[in-house]
């Protein structure tokens, strides 16, 4: 009889998740390798803490991770603990579903002012992610600019809104939560290079806007002259911005203006960000943004850049610098080499946009070992006797499980769904009892 088929998935997102379950439909079996000590990748450091029923796509990977055949290895780093070819050696195929981990630049001169900051790094230090709670983000100014028009920078513009009372039941971080609710700022500033007709983000992220306790949302008719719908979901976005632009402001603490048509040109400031120039665009014919030379300055004390992510390459597997993904064809990359998720198409879509993808990727790599294409993997055995030889600490799914107790419990007595243990040293110490 012959043995199934060993696979290695490296990252515990969406694509990887839905990478392992169809492996594991189809007979394979199943180690996951994940830098951090806690798997779900955006969905638990990516997802605004306010959303709770995207978060809850997680139970769908527990089913997953539950099967016979698969392993979690958390804390293990592809690269630094062991390198691509050691997983060659030790696996039959491979599947990076890595993500995008990084941001765009502007390439605009201010963007690297202190004040200036890549809204990733806001999201995760917001999501208690270990890496970024070092962070310290002053929210003492009255207006914040939101550079971006997809669901990422809503997001960000919607959390600098909430009142202490709409954060308090969320998993957002305390120190967060201090920081958002107490700060001095009296108007978020969204600004996208496009029309309103061609915004990425979906409309009900925009109509959350406009519930918000603490915060009017505030849209200038002027700017929605003339836009003609590009589809079902910009459509809806123009009824509901033509909507926000018929509201007469409350009087509420804080207020949210969508600006369209403008581009950054500069981030202004000395020792930080005290401004920012915005040129006026038009579109031209194949709806891109072309700017026209007039130009604004607005005060502001603090500028969130989400203009994109970004994948980061891995040592010893091909990358394309231009794309910020891992070469590919379907999601095969070369020999038993393969790709699912971000890193294979670039950061489009939404949490289910993984599963057709990574379902694509693993179809094509069972086929690929049904046709006898794999060549043979090295004569190397399990991969916890390479991690044991190097004396790494690895955690297991039960360690993650013990980690996801520690952290309910914390919630309880307040009615949150968890609090979050945000440093590698508690992290790596709740899950201390289940490691491999």
């Amino acid at each position: 009889m012959n043995e199934p088929l060993r696979v290695a998935v490296v990252g515990s997102g969406p694509a990887g998740f839905y990478a392992a379950g169809a492996l594991l439909a189809g007979g394979a079996e199943v180690d996951m390798l994940e830098r951090l000590p806690t798997p779900w990748g955006l969905v638990r450091l990516g997802v605004a803490p306010d959303h709770p029923k995207i978060k809850s796509v997680s139970r769908a990977f527990e089913k997953i991770a539950a099967q016979d055949g698969f392993r979690f290895l958390g804390n293990i780093e592809v690269g630094r603990d062991v390198r691509h070819d050691e997983l060659l050696d030790l696996y039959d195929a491979v599947v990076y579903a890595v993500g995008a981990q990084t941001d765009r630049r502007m390439g605009i001169p201010g963007e690297d002012l202190p004040g200036s900051w890549p809204a990733t790094e806001f999201v995760a230090w917001y999501n208690g992610h270990p890496d970024f709670q070092h962070l310290h983000f002053d929210l003492s100014g009255k207006r914040a600019v939101v550079i971006g028009n997809g669901n990422v920078a809503v997001d960000v513009a919607r959390m600098l809104a909430l009142t202490k009372e709409e954060l308090d039941p969320t998993d957002t971080t305390d120190p967060a939560i201090d920081a958002i609710a107490n700060c001095g700022i009296e108007e978020i500033v969204m600004v996208g290079r496009r029309g309103p007709a061609q915004a990425a983000f979906t409309t009900p992220e925009l109509i959350e806007l406009g519930e918000l306790a603490g915060a009017d949302v505030v849209v200038e008719a002027a700017e929605l002259e003339g836009a003609e719908p590009r589809g079902t979901n910009s459509e809806r976005n123009l009824e509901v911005l033509r909507e926000y632009a018929r509201r007469e402001p409350t009087g509420k603490p804080r207020r949210i203006v969508l600006r369209f048509f403008r581009s950054p040109t500069a981030i202004l400031g000395d020792d930080r960000v005290t401004g920012i120039q915005l040129v006026r665009n038009v579109l031209d014919e194949d709806e891109r943004a072309v700017p026209t030379g007039e130009t604004e300055t607005l005060d502001c004390s603090v500028v969130f850049r989400s203009v994109g992510y970004r994948g980061v390459a891995l040592p010893g597997v091909p990358f394309d610098e231009s794309r910020g993904t891992i070469p590919n064809e379907g999601g095969r990359v070369g020999d038993r080499v393969y790709v699912a998720g971000w890193i294979k198409r670039g950061p489009s879509g939404v949490i289910g946009t993984n599963k057709k993808d990574a379902t694509e990727t693993v179809e094509l790599l069972l086929a690929d070992a049904s046709a006898g294409l794999l060549s043979p993997r090295g004569p190397a055995g399990d991969i916890t006797e390479l991690l044991a030889e190097r004396d790494l600490t690895c955690v297991s799914y039960e360690g993650w499980e013990a980690i996801d107790a520690v952290e309910t419990a914390r919630g309880e007595p307040q009615g949150r769904p968890r609090v979050k243990l945000c440093t590698w040293d508690e992290l790596l110490a709740a899950a201390a009892g289940e490691r491999v």
